[in-house]
């Protein structure tokens, strides 16, 4: 399966690789690959000394909160759920009318049962060494090129784009789903629009409209109306057609601006709706490969810390060790799985 450039693959575990070299790869001034940088530069050449690093974007730092209460040591993140039951219910038509009424004279007086059910999730290690020889760092301190802060940098980016992964769709080889493909939530499909499609490309506004209110409304429904979402999360293409697209040829207003302003959150004043794309939503829907066009997935949810969030543990390192001309240390962490706290307060809607 390729990534959204096109080029660069992701293997059956989720994990992305980087466009492989061949054995004998020459710079344009013939010289081989070399991690240290040392090029042939021409007397009538501008090199350029900045370092240019690999398109990459992460994006989960604006859409989970961190649970950061996990330490190195533990291997597994828990929490609890609560449920109460109480005789009768609410507003049933049973003995007690769903109401505790009791008289002066009451012998039974009705209580309040509790049941806290654990869930559980594994805490993995994460690690990746970095190493270099002193003939490298010799070279690189000659180039004024620190092979040693590269590395590191490009450690962290893969650091970063694995908890990205993990956040939003989970990992297959752990078996693992994450805010985007939870099997908590049973997805849903935005129904046809006039020109009998469902893809926003075909809908007019009013009907977008109509779609996010519904999504809205219908998580709403789903969460008892406790909670209303606040945030709507839309694959990279639709979010930029309603970003870009009018509502009118005689208007100067986006689609995205005429749902912002008139979605049902907003009008009853509980809060300002926020939308914002996601790479992992392109072909996250049912019957979709992610990553492609096609069958593409809307995510509604409140960000909050206690009804969603991801537990992880900062990076740390060993000690610098020497194993003859080599230097190693290596990076650790643990990354948990996304934990859905209330699934109620998530929505899943397809084929957009």
């Amino acid at each position: 399966m390729l990534t959204f450039d096109g080029h660069h693959s992701i293997d059956a575990a989720g994990n992305q690789g980087g466009a492989k070299l061949p054995h004998a790869v020459k710079t344009r001034d013939g010289k081989f690959v070399d991690s240290t940088g040392a090029f042939l530069v021409g007397e009538l050449e501008r090199l350029d000394q900045t370092l240019h690093m690999p398109l990459a974007a992460v994006t989960y730092p604006r859409d989970i909160d961190l649970r950061e209460d996990v330490t190195i040591a533990d291997e597994a993140s828990s929490f609890t759920l609560s449920s109460f039951g109480a005789a009768g219910g609410i507003g049933s038509n049973s003995i007690t009318g769903g109401k505790n009424w009791i008289g002066k004279t009451t012998s039974q007086v009705g209580g309040i049962g509790v049941d806290i059910a654990k869930l559980t999730n594994s805490l993995e290690l994460w690690g990746m060494e970095l190493k270099y020889t002193i003939p490298e760092l010799e070279s690189a301190a000659r180039m004024g090129r620190p092979v040693d802060q590269q590395k590191y940098e490009g450690m962290q980016l893969k650091h970063q784009m694995d908890i990205d992964a993990m956040v939003y769709i989970g990992d297959t080889e752990k078996g693992s789903t994450g805010l985007c493909n939870s099997a908590l939530i049973t997805p849903a499909s935005l129904p046809a629009g006039a020109s009998t499609f469902s893809a926003w490309t075909k809908k007019t506004p009013d009907e977008i409209l109509a779609d996010v209110n519904t999504m809205l409304t219908t998580t709403w429904k789903n969460s008892a109306y406790a909670v209303m979402p606040d945030r709507l999360l839309l694959p990279p293409a639709q979010f930029g057609y309603i970003a870009t697209q009018k509502v009118s040829n005689a208007g100067n207003v986006s689609i995205l601006k005429y749902i912002l302003e008139n979605n049902i959150l907003t009008t009853s004043g509980q809060g300002k709706l926020q939308v914002y794309p996601v790479k992992w939503l392109a072909g996250a829907g049912v019957g979709g490969t992610i990553g492609t066009a096609g069958t593409d997935r809307a995510v509604v949810y409140s960000k909050e810390y206690q009804r969603v969030r991801y537990p992880m543990t900062l990076l740390q390192r060993t000690p610098i060790q020497y194993d003859s001309i080599f230097h190693k240390t290596t990076y650790f962490c643990r990354l948990g799985r996304t934990e859905i706290v209330y699934s109620e307060c998530i929505g899943y809607y397809d084929n957009l």
